[in-house]
């Protein structure tokens, strides 16, 4: 006979069978802006059936999967001769293979393609953020590539492609390919010029020898990297083949994996070359100026991945809050619970609209939206991905103990979030990185304050938050010390006025008087009173 004790009461569904990209309404209303009319339909089709297969029961278990069995190396085959590979559990390679059967690399090569990319990376984040890597580094190996002309006929074709190709041979001889990065090396981190790894010139033109070791080369297993060795005039960017066109593999010695925080499906290893075959990509020592759009969309990547952290965690707050009943009712409906549900929200909604303008600048790719993007992105990327970590901590804890247990889905969140701050320059690298925009590059400025003169006017608390900014701006002495205050309120200003533009009145409300108006305390849950914050949680609810 079964115990009475054994019923089981006050539990929500589980948060699975919905599309995730449907359910979005702040990233539907964000795609639907930024897009041709006539690329609507398409997109509209493409996005929902991604989101139906992210909200599905099947990927929530590969996802589990890929992340409880993480990758294991191999240096050696059971007779001793060197192979250096990494080994996944099947998962992971079944969800690798949906995002690049899902466009997930292929923005370059359609129209719209960068607000279609980044809406379906925002939702496939949601699913699991490991396979990202390799996703957002092949995307972002193409501005590189094309510094070379025949380096970019070559290989554009097979890092757009929507066919994963596991196997390891020529890339030639495959119908897609990946692409990872190594850059930085022990003793400089950030500071790639300090790079001590060599480039010896061979007989046949643009051809090298790499001898030297990287820190963090993720996504080992991909298909060739671009990386960064000293050449005889400089710092200077190469490709380097995982397999050499005649079969033979290319010297890439995996010594180890790192044991890392958070993103555990996605292997990470330090890589030694010796003797290493590369082709130089763009001119001898312009390595850096050539990487640069390789860097510059892994950063708006970063950007999107912390949006769609902080959706999946908001998604989850309110969908338990909305089932599970304390003190006489639903917690959705506790005044204090929904501000801090409402206060959650808002910084997940201002990130992915953020991240779509910022996207739909690429598609434009106008001297005015390039310009913008010279300074928006560092910002957005040092702004929202600080964010991440407090909104999914938040989150987990509107679960209570729940929210603490692996099963929610929350703890791998959690461990998640602070990667993207970390990845592709931390935070001091993105805030000296605006710093040296305004004292370079004047057009960017510009660009940056006509963007947010088109809310102007529309709000009392966005426009003295411009007019505070700009009083900064005109003292620039002493201004390293103060950078990280700079990047902060360029991107919160931007985030308001998109927000002004675009959002329902009730979010934008909120939006500046919390975070421009200063109406609010350190805490989420700390929104002033006299806004309509059932309104702003209802829309951040998933309805399945």
């Amino acid at each position: 006979m079964a115990g009475s004790t054994h019923s089981v009461t006050n539990q929500p569904p589980p948060l699975l069978g919905y599309d995730v990209y449907g359910a979005d309404r702040a990233l539907v209303a964000a795609v639907e802006r930024h897009l041709a009319p006539e690329l609507l339909d398409e997109a509209r089709g493409e996005l929902s059936a991604l989101g139906r297969a992210a909200g599905s029961a099947q990927l929530h278990e590969w996802a589990i999967q890929a992340n409880e069995n993480p990758p294991t190396l191999r240096t050696h085959d059971r007779y001793g001769h060197r192979i250096d590979e990494v080994e996944f559990h099947p998962a992971w390679h079944r969800l690798l293979g949906k995002g690049v059967g899902a466009g997930l690399t292929a923005a370059w090569a359609r129209p719209g393609g960068h607000v279609r990319r980044a809406a379906g990376f925002v939702v496939w984040t949601q699913v699991e953020a490991g396979n990202g890597c390799p996703l957002s580094m092949t995307h972002a190996a193409v501005p590189a590539l094309r510094a070379d002309a025949g380096l970019a006929a070559e290989w554009e074709p097979r890092l757009t492609s929507t066919i994963y190709e596991r196997e390891m041979r020529p890339a030639s001889r495959k119908a897609g390919a990946l692409f990872g990065m190594g850059m930085t090396e022990k003793q400089g981190g950030s500071d790639v010029r300090a790079n001590a790894t060599s480039a010896r010139p061979l007989a046949e033109e643009g051809t090298y020898e790499l001898t030297g070791h990287k820190w963090f080369c993720s996504a080992p297993m991909s298909d060739a990297f671009l990386v960064l060795a000293q050449a005889p005039e400089g710092l200077t960017c190469f490709l380097v083949p995982r397999v050499l066109e005649d079969g033979t593999r290319n010297v890439f010695r995996l010594q180890r994996l790192k044991d890392k925080l958070g993103n555990r499906s996605n292997a990470s290893a330090e890589v030694e070359f010796d003797g290493t075959w590369a082709r130089r990509v763009g001119a001898e020592g312009r390595g850096v100026s050539t990487i640069i759009g390789m860097v510059a969309a892994t950063r708006l990547d970063c950007v999107l991945g912390s949006a769609g952290l902080m959706r999946a965690a908001v998604a989850q707050a309110v969908h338990h809050c909305a089932y599970r009943a304390a003190f006489g009712g639903k917690l959705l409906d506790k005044p204090l619970m929904r501000n801090v549900l409402a206060d959650l929200a808002l910084e997940a909604e201002a990130a992915t609209t953020l991240g779509l303008r910022l996207a739909a600048a690429y598609d434009d790719g106008g001297e005015r939206e390039r310009a913008l993007l010279r300074i928006a992105v560092p910002a957005a990327k040092y702004w929202v991905t600080k964010r991440c970590t407090p909104v999914t901590v938040e989150a987990a804890e509107c679960l209570g103990g729940n929210g603490y247990v692996e099963e929610s889905g929350m703890p791998r969140l959690v461990r998640e979030s602070p990667l993207n701050s970390i990845w592709e320059g931390a935070g001091n690298v993105q805030a000296l990185d605006v710093l040296r925009a305004l004292r370079r590059e004047p057009q960017a400025l510009n660009a940056y304050l006509q963007e947010v003169g088109q809310a102007r006017g529309a709000d009392h608390r966005l426009d003295a938050a411009i007019k505070d900014l700009l009083t900064e701006l005109a003292d620039l002495d002493g201004a390293e010390a103060r950078a990280r205050r700079l990047a902060e309120r360029f991107a919160l200003v931007l985030q308001g006025a998109l927000l002004v533009r675009f959002a329902p009145p009730e979010v934008a409300d909120a939006f500046c008087a919390s975070r421009l108006g200063g109406d609010a305390g350190a805490a989420f849950g700390t929104l002033p009173p006299g806004l309509d914050l059932q309104a702003i949680v209802e829309r951040a609810r998933p309805v399945l």
